[in-house]
């Protein structure tokens, strides 16, 4: 099995390759590495071990590389795009940028496919963000989304439209997935675990929105690779998009996450608690029944055990 991903030195992209890879997979991984580079690197240090792993230095939006790309590995039946600009807040800041790496590269993502002759499942990054100002709880993938709260939720919910469409124009099939909150060693520095954990170790202030109800559905990474794995192996059928919720189906208070952090690196924080801004959501909340009823998949790690294996990783092995 020949598997492409997008985003591969990214926290997903390098955690799903190793599992693949330790499996007999194929891994052809594409990356800019621009996003904190030295982390980046060190991700792909880690998959360059296995003779299964080709990297290919192809920016998502250049379509005419992904082209030529697809020519060399005609055997991609698979397509992993992980690939994105994260960040709610970032997203007021340079707008464009969001359209450019979420919109522009899923767009030249799936243009390209369409010279793959044996392309058997699309799957992509969505996000919990798309239910926007939804009061449902908890959030369903039937459900009505409500307005959306920020720009980075627009081009996500966007990317769930433009599957829809080439599904149906030239019968990809595809899913989405919308995750919630992933954290674990190799995280992402700008989320809330690994910068918490950072400002700790450091002895720097850290930002905790104010409000009682501020919670996060926090999903450990071993969790979401079983996820998107168990995905894999049940593609939809020939132009169907469908999109999954990815979390643990439990909100935990941000507070408890700090608590949680302050034990196990044994010290404690410095805690600054501003209005929480326009973008975030108050709380998120993953409804798992979905995939529970396609691959029997549920969570299995609680939110105490993920941050204590999070933690050994960051005082040993963390390269920041």
């Amino acid at each position: 099995m020949t598997v492409f991903i997008t985003g591969v030195a990214g926290f997903i992209g390098m955690s799903l390759a190793e599992g693949l890879l330790k499996s007999g997979a194929k891994i052809v991984g594409v990356d800019t590495c621009q996003n904190h580079p030295l982390l980046a690197e060190a991700r792909l240090e880690r998959l360059r071990r296995y003779p299964g792993f080709v990297f290919l230095p192809i920016d998502v939006t250049d379509q005419s590389a992904l082209v030529e790309a697809f020519k060399v590995y005609p055997d991609i039946k698979t397509i992993v795009h992980l690939a994105a600009r994260g960040g709610v807040r970032r997203s007021r800041e340079q707008p464009h940028l969001y359209v450019e790496d979420n919109i522009r590269a899923q767009v030249s993502l799936l243009e390209a496919a369409r010279c793959l002759e044996h392309v058997e499942h699309i799957l992509y990054a969505s996000s919990s963000a798309v239910y926007g100002r939804s009061l449902l709880r908890p959030f369903k993938e039937s459900d009505p989304l409500g307005p959306p709260s920020s720009f980075y939720a627009v081009t996500k919910r966007t990317n769930e439209l433009t599957a829809q469409t080439y599904s149906h124009l030239y019968g990809f099939p595809q899913s989405g997935m919308r995750f919630f909150t992933v954290y674990g060693p190799w995280g992402r520095p700008d989320m809330a675990c690994y910068g918490f954990a950072q400002a700790i170790r450091d002895e720097e202030p850290i930002t905790l929105w104010a409000g009682e109800n501020l919670a996060r559905d926090f999903t450990y990474i071993s969790d979401v690779v079983s996820a998107i794995r168990s995905l894999i192996k049940h593609p939809p059928q020939k132009k169907e998009a469908r999109v999954f919720n990815i979390g643990r189906g439990c909100p935990e208070k941000v507070s408890v996450l700090v608590q949680l952090l302050e034990e196990n690196l044994g010290q404690k924080a410095i805690i600054t608690r501003p209005p929480r801004p326009r973008e975030d959501l108050e709380t998120t909340w993953a409804s798992t029944d979905a995939m529970k009823a396609l691959v029997q998949w549920k969570a299995s790690i609680e939110l105490k055990e993920g941050i204590r294996l999070f933690s050994q990783w960051f005082q040993q092995s963390s390269p920041l």
